[in-house]
Formats: structure tokens, C-alpha cells, sequence
């Protein structure tokens, strides 16, 4: 069984969040420092951590907001993975690359380095918010709409968020879409961003006082941008406002009927020698999501299509399809798309697709 690395990086920063007594988490402390340790034996045989980069990365960054010093060596892993491109794929490699110059802005803004390796962390982590503005699509979104939460609290971190235009088309386009962060572990990453926080402010919290916005702040009716003296405008206070107060929402209509979707299978050179492996319609109910139209597409030919997926804090992740297994060591990936190449910007538990439409599962590069 792998490390625990991430979960337990995850309920640390919300434990020092909740403004908790030193004792209680101390011993979780030291096991968060024994997983990132057992975590690196993976790079052995892999050349990476057991669980990934992220998990790895949310490590050092859970440590550095407990007031922990990290031993140059587990940091320079960071960076020596950042610099040669090792974070990841699409959404994936913008939510790596994003906790990880979290971590590196923690470690240096902390001094818990030195002036030298200090200052090799704060180049990276401007590095990493040039690099997602720089994967920002036309739409504002950053990878995808569940890694742009993350990009902004680089931005916001760094200090981007007043000169770098990225970030007002991003804030933008999240605002858009909040609809699509419904779960737990995406809420708390949307979150901070709306109060115009990142994980890093859970360092400087003042226990004693009455988190969140000052006077000023209530007045103003907007956000403290971190570290630039300016101010996040105009309406997040009030979005923050009403997701904390409970609605009375009216229950989404009822869909009755059926629909069909073109499933499509792809697997280019070198992993195969045929690119299209299936190619056929799935009838399933109007309301089937994209995790539906393969779970149908299984229980009609059970023995031509078969997938699995992994669970993860924002819902399953398609890990192998037709026997063909997406792993991080081979650099692919299953991307999904809808014909004729539009990357979906939604996770397959929560995508629907609609009748007629086609849908890709591609065995990609990252």
C-alpha cells in the first residue's frame, strides 16, 4: 500500500486552519515526515514518488505551513522534477506545478532555507505562474476548470494577482462555473481563492481575532489581494457570503427518454499499431454521465469493452480502458474529448454528454 502522503497533508492544513492546541497533531507531524521519506523509495525504480509529484508536493507544503523545516535534499526533488518537466499532464500538471510552487513560496516567505537555496525557490515559483499564464486558454481557464482554482492561489501567493492579466480572465471564468465545484475536497480548493487567499495565509492566521474580512474589507465589500497592498474586487465577498448561507434551491427537473453516444477508443503509436480500437454507439438514459456511458457500454459487451478507474478527492479518474493501462512512469495518459478534439473540461462522474454527441478516449502523451 502506498503513503499516505496526501491525505494526510490535506487533514493537516485543515487542522491548522481550525486554529487547533500544538499537541494533538504533533505525532501526525512527524508521521507526514516519515511518508515523505517512504514516499521517495518509489524514484528507485521509477525516478518519481510512490503516490505522485502532487501528493508529494502537498507534503512538504503541509510541513512548511506547520512551521516544520524540510531537509534541502526533499526539496530539491521538487526541484529538479519542476525543472525538467516531470509534474504532470494538462489539468493534472497545472494542479502539480501549482501546489508545488505553493511550497516553494512557503519554504522561502518562512525562511526555513537558506539565502541561496532561498532564492532557486523563489525564481521557480515565478517560473510556475509564468508557465499557467502562459497555459491560460481563450476562455480564462487554466488546464482545466478544476486546476484554475489552483493557478489563482499561485497568483494570489506570488503576488501575480495585480499584474498579471491572467488572473482577473481566470477569476472570470471561475466565477462562471462555480457550479461545477460540488465536492468536498474542490470546494475547499475554490474557496480560499473567492476570499482572495491561498493555503499559504493559513501561516500568518491570527487565532485569537475573528477570521476573515477586516472592517475595511466589510466596506469596501471586497478581497485583500496578499503582499501587493491592492484589492481583488468587486463581488467575491458576496459569493462567499451566499455559499455559506443555505439556499432553499428549487430540485432540477426530472429527465426522462434515452440517448445514444458514439464511444470512441484511440491508441496512436508506439503504444498501438491500430489507432481506433472501438467505435460504436452506447444507448444510455438521458441523464447518464460520461462514468454512465461507459459503465453501459461494459454491461453491453462485456467482453469487447472493459475500464477502470481510480478513486481520487475530485472523483474517479480513468485509469485503464480495453487493457490498455494510462501509467505515470510511461508518461501517458487517458484524455478525453469530444470529437472532433475538444478536451472535456469536466472529470467523467460529472461530464453529460448529449445525444448524438461522440465521444474520444485517448491514449495521449504528457
Amino acid at each position: 500500500e502506498p503513503p499516505h502522503t496526501g491525505r494526510l497533508a490535506l487533514y493537516l492544513l485543515g487542522l491548522q486552519a481550525t486554529c487547533p492546541s500544538p499537541s494533538p497533531h504533533r505525532s501526525l507531524v512527524t508521521w507526514l515526515k516519515y511518508y515523505l521519506e517512504e514516499d521517495w523509495t518509489g524514484s528507485r525504480r521509477h525516478g518519481h514518488p510512490l503516490t505522485s509529484y502532487y501528493q508529494y508536493g502537498l507534503g512538504v507544503l503541509a510541513l512548511c505551513v506547520h512551521h516544520k523545516r524540510v531537509r534541502e535534499e526533499v526539496i530539491r526533488r521538487l526541484l529538479t522534477a519542476q525543472h525538467h518537466g516531470r509534474l504532470g499532464h494538462g489539468g493534472n500538471a497545472i494542479d502539480t506545478e501549482a501546489v508545488v510552487a505553493l511550497a516553494f513560496t512557503c519554504l522561502e516567505r518562512r525562511r526555513l532555507v537558506g539565502t541561496e537555496l532561498a532564492a532557486e525557490l523563489r525564481a521557480a515559483a515565478h517560473r510556475a505562474s509564468r508557465s499557467m499564464a502562459e497555459a491560460q486558454g481563450p476562455d480564462g481557464v487554466i488546464g482545466n476548470i478544476y486546476s484554475t482554482p489552483w493557478a489563482l492561489q499561485v497568483f494570489l501567493a506570488t503576488g501575480a494577482c495585480q499584474t498579471e492579466p491572467a488572473f482577473g480572465q481566470a477569476m472570470a471564468a471561475l466565477l462562471e462555473n462555480l457550479e461545477a465545484f460540488g465536492t468536498a475536497a474542490t470546494m475547499a480548493q475554490v474557496l480560499p481563492v473567492l476570499h482572495g487567499r491561498s493555503y499559504l495565509d493559513i501561516t500568518s492566521m491570527h487565532c485569537q481575532e475573528e477570521p476573515g474580512r477586516s472592517q475595511g474589507q466589510r466596506d469596501r465589500g471586497q478581497c485583500w489581494c496578499p503582499h501587493r497592498g491592492g484589492w481583488m474586487s468587486p463581488v467575491l465577498w458576496w459569493l462567499l457570503a451566499d455559499t455559506l448561507t443555505p439556499l432553499d434551491i428549487e430540485p432540477l427537473a426530472e429527465v426522462v427518454g434515452n440517448k445514444t453516444v458514439q464511444l470512441v477508443v484511440e491508441c496512436p503509436l508506439p503504444w498501438c499499431y491500430e489507432l481506433r480500437l472501438y467505435d460504436r454507439p452506447v444507448p444510455a438514459p438521458a441523464v447518464a454521465s460520461l462514468l454512465d456511458v461507459l459503465q453501459a457500454a461494459a454491461a453491453l459487451e462485456p467482453h469487447d469493452f472493459k475500464f477502470h478507474t481510480q478513486d481520487t478527492p475530485q472523483g474517479p479518474f480513468l485509469t485503464q480502458v480495453l487493457g490498455l493501462e494510462a501509467r505515470q512512469e510511461k508518461r501517458n495518459y487517458w484524455q478525453l474529448l469530444t470529437a472532433p478534439n475538444t478536451p472535456l473540461q469536466m472529470g467523467i462522474a460529472d461530464y453529460r454528454p448529449q445525444d448524438g454527441e461522440t465521444l474520444i478516449l485517448r491514449l495521449s502523451e504528457w
